[in-house]
C-alpha cells in the first residue's frame, strides 16, 4: 500500500501553507470549511469575539485566521462594518481561475526551459499514481494533481507568482470538493497531463504553455458548470 505521505500535496518550498500560529492556522481551516459548506452564510458578519467564544479560543488566533481568509478572498473587510463572508459564487470562481490562466503559462514556459531528467521522472511517477487511482478516491486525486503541478512551479524564481498560484489552487480545490468529475473531464485531465509531459520532454515551451492555459480554463469551467447546475436545481 502506498504511504499517504507519498501523495500528500505540499506548498512549493519557501511558501508557508498558512503563515500563522498553530491556533490561527487551525481556526483558518475550520472557518474556511464553514464558509465553503454554507454554515456561515454569504455576507454574514464575522464578529471576532463571537468566533473566539464559539471555538473556545482567544481573539488573536481568530484575527489571524480572518486575515488569512481575507488574503484568499473568502472574507472581506469593510470600513466601519468589520469582516464579512464573501459569497462563494460563480463570479468568485471565474476570477480565480482566470488569474490562473494568466499566471500558469508563464510558470510552465520557464519550467520547460529548466526541467531536469529528475523533474520529468517525478512528473511521470505522479502521473502513474494518478492513473492508478483513476479518480476512485477523489481526495487522493486532488492531492496527486496538486503535487503534479507543484513539481513544475516549486523552483520558479518568482516566489510571489508561485505563492499566488498556490493560494488560488487551494481555493479552487476547496470549492471543487463539492462536485464529482464528469467522465469527459476525467479523460481531459489524464490526456492533457500525458501531453504536457511529452511537451516538457521535447522542450516545447510554447506548446506546453498553451496546453496549461486550456487545462486551467477547463478546470475552472468544469466547476462553474457544476455550480450552475446546482443553482438551477435549487431554483427549480
Amino acid at each position: 500500500m502506498t504511504d499517504p505521505s507519498d501523495f500528500r500535496a505540499k506548498p512549493p518550498e519557501g511558501i508557508d501553507a498558512d503563515g500563522a500560529s498553530s491556533q490561527g492556522a487551525s481556526l483558518y481551516q475550520l472557518i474556511r470549511e464553514d464558509i465553503i459548506e454554507g454554515r456561515l452564510a454569504a455576507n454574514e458578519r464575522l464578529v471576532v469575539t463571537d468566533l473566539a467564544r464559539r471555538h473556545g479560543t482567544s481573539t488573536n488566533p481568530v484575527r489571524e485566521a480572518l486575515q488569512l481568509l481575507r488574503g484568499e478572498g473568502f472574507v472581506t473587510f469593510l470600513p466601519n462594518r468589520g469582516a464579512r463572508v464573501r459569497p462563494i459564487d460563480q463570479d468568485f470562481v471565474r476570477d480565480i481561475y482566470e488569474i490562473g490562466v494568466l499566471i500558469e503559462p508563464a510558470l510552465t514556459r520557464w519550467f520547460v526551459s529548466m526541467a531536469t531528467v529528475e523533474d520529468i521522472a517525478e512528473l511521470e511517477r505522479i502521473q502513474g499514481l494518478i492513473e492508478e487511482n483513476n479518480f476512485a478516491d477523489t481526495f487522493r486525486h486532488s492531492e496527486l494533481d496538486t503535487a503534479f503541478h507543484t513539481v513544475m512551479y516549486q523552483k520558479h524564481y518568482n516566489r510571489h507568482a508561485a505563492e499566488l498560484w498556490w493560494k488560488h489552487r487551494e481555493v479552487l480545490r476547496a470549492v471543487s470538493r463539492r462536485f464529482d468529475f464528469t467522465l469527459a473531464r476525467r479523460a481531459a485531465i489524464l490526456g492533457e497531463h500525458r501531453e504536457l509531459i511529452a511537451h516538457v520532454k521535447a522542450g516545447n515551451a510554447n506548446e506546453a504553455a498553451e496546453l496549461i492555459a486550456r487545462h486551467v480554463e477547463g478546470s475552472g469551467r468544469h466547476i462553474l458548470e457544476h455550480m450552475r447546475a446546482r443553482n438551477a436545481a435549487r431554483a427549480g
